[in-house]
């Protein structure tokens, strides 16, 4: 093969020169470089990641740099501008949005017209930069704010007002998802590792409101459901922890947004012989619809009314005091789930005349509500206990059931909330009004003591809590 030597081409204006024929290629010679020609758009990329102690870097025109910022942020120098020369970087380990890649200009060289720094700061950003020309200097002619890649976590969002999605304070590759009313849980992408995509969840029905007669039984707590993922650690679940149930899970397989509904607690009733109001259900609307039931509501009516019994519901209410039949409490755990999302209400009990009655407390998520003693200045039963779960990070009790009324002139005087933010049962002759379920933990509310001033109460409301791997 001959060799051509070309010497003072510029000489010869006007006039066109080929190099090698057509599919073949023309390579410069060990050592010389080009000018005059621009570049094609491309890099020849150095696929050793440069990192922190490598900084700062001094880029090289036809050269693409992965920058691994995982330890710290680097700096890279940019050669002198020369027309056409080219430089693109990449964020190697998507670690941009926290520790930073800084690009400098050389001397009095311009990025887009300013002679100014860059810091890059989005995720997996990855960018081509042209030096044109002394007016504009380096210029982006690419700009990809993402790598193109499956993630090892879940990537979401919440919407809804006040509801919130913040860090586990134990574990900073966790999110917890907090929602008091409804809202949306956004999956913008799902994991690539299957135990990733199985979330841990809580879902609490609303509290139902206590029952109005001479002694009106306390409302039931709302429904609890709860999953521990495998993958989940920095807490402890309640024992209702249903993951052993196949249908409890949760497991998402890519993108989609799911609707969050958080039952309101059930308003107390204020008249005889209508029960509480139940509470409104809490639902987990995603691959599978967890549902945590409203509590039931707590039995109503006095001596010779129509009488009503503690209600059905996620916990049950419990039965009033029972001057006439049906003192009994309500069926929990309605409708069925495993593990039992609640349980039954007490039942009430007659005492000795007008306002001797006792009422029974409403179940909670974790006992059943207080039978009622009889003889009139027992007292209320209680509401049944509520079951704690460190899903937030701090362990919390919620879905106690509402304490029964009582109209007792001695003796104990009232039926006490269930721990978990059962409401406490009034007291007409002691003068002890009922109180309110408390909001967020699905308390049932405390029933009547038999006038206007010991009303029956609202019970409390619910609550959907998410958790999960981000990082």
């Amino acid at each position: 093969m001959s060799k051509i030597e070309v010497d003072a081409i510029d000489k010869q204006s006007g006039s066109t020169l080929t190099l090698g024929g057509s599919g073949t290629a023309v390579t410069l010679a060990s050592g010389a470089t080009q000018t005059g020609f621009g570049r094609t758009g491309t890099v020849d990329w150095i696929t050793t990641p440069k990192v922190t102690g490598d900084s700062p870097v001094t880029g090289e025109s036809g050269k693409g740099y992965f920058m691994d910022t995982t330890a710290g942020a680097i700096t890279l120098n940019l050669p002198a501008g020369v027309a056409g020369a080219i430089v693109s970087v990449a964020d190697y380990a998507s670690k941009f949005q926290t520790n930073n890649l800084t690009i400098s200009p050389n001397g009095s060289d311009k990025i887009s017209g300013l002679n100014i720094a860059v810091t890059l700061s989005t995720e997996g950003q990855s960018v081509t930069l042209v030096f044109v020309d002394s007016t504009q200097g380096w210029v982006t002619t690419s700009d990809s704010s993402e790598n193109v890649k499956g993630s090892e976590f879940i990537c979401a969002s919440v919407s809804g007002a006040c509801n919130t999605l913040a860090t586990a304070p134990c574990c900073a590759n966790v999110k917890i998802a907090t929602f008091t009313g409804p809202g949306n849980f956004t999956v913008n992408a799902a994991a690539v590792s299957a135990a990733n995509n199985t979330i841990s969840y809580l879902v609490v029905g609303g509290g139902a409101g206590g029952g109005q007669a001479c002694a009106g039984g306390g409302g039931g707590a709302g429904g609890f459901r709860e999953v521990k993922s495998p993958s989940a650690t920095g807490y402890t679940a309640s024992p209702l922890d249903g993951y052993s149930t196949p249908g409890n899970r949760i497991v998402f397989t890519g993108p989609g947004s799911f609707p969050i509904t958080v039952g309101g607690g059930g308003a107390g009733s204020t008249s005889v012989p209508v029960p509480g109001a139940s509470g409104g259900n809490s639902v987990l609307a995603a691959t599978t619809t967890i549902t945590g039931a409203g509590g039931g509501g707590g039995g109503g009516a006095g001596t010779g009314c129509n009488p009503a019994g503690g209600q059905p519901g996620g916990s049950a209410g419990g039965g009033r005091g029972a001057g006439a039949p049906s003192g009994t409490g309500g069926a929990g755990n309605t409708p069925p789930t495993s593990p039992a999302q609640g349980n039954n209400g007490g039942t009430g009990a007659s005492g000795s005349g007008g306002y001797q009655e006792t009422a029974a407390g409403g179940g909670g998520a974790g006992a059943v509500g207080v039978n009622a003693a009889p003889g009139g200045n027992a007292g209320g039963g209680a509401g049944g206990a509520g079951v704690a779960t460190s899903i937030t990070g701090a362990s919390v009790t919620r879905a106690g059931g509402g304490g029964g009324g009582t109209g007792g002139n001695s003796g104990p005087a009232i039926g006490a909330g269930g721990v978990g933010g059962g409401g406490s049962g009034g007291n007409c002759q002691q003068g002890i009004a009922a109180t309110v379920g408390t909001i967020n933990t699905g308390g049932g509310g405390g029933g009547s003591g038999g006038n206007s001033a010991t009303k029956a109460k609202a019970g409390g409301s619910g609550i959907v809590i998410i958790r999960y791997k981000f990082q």
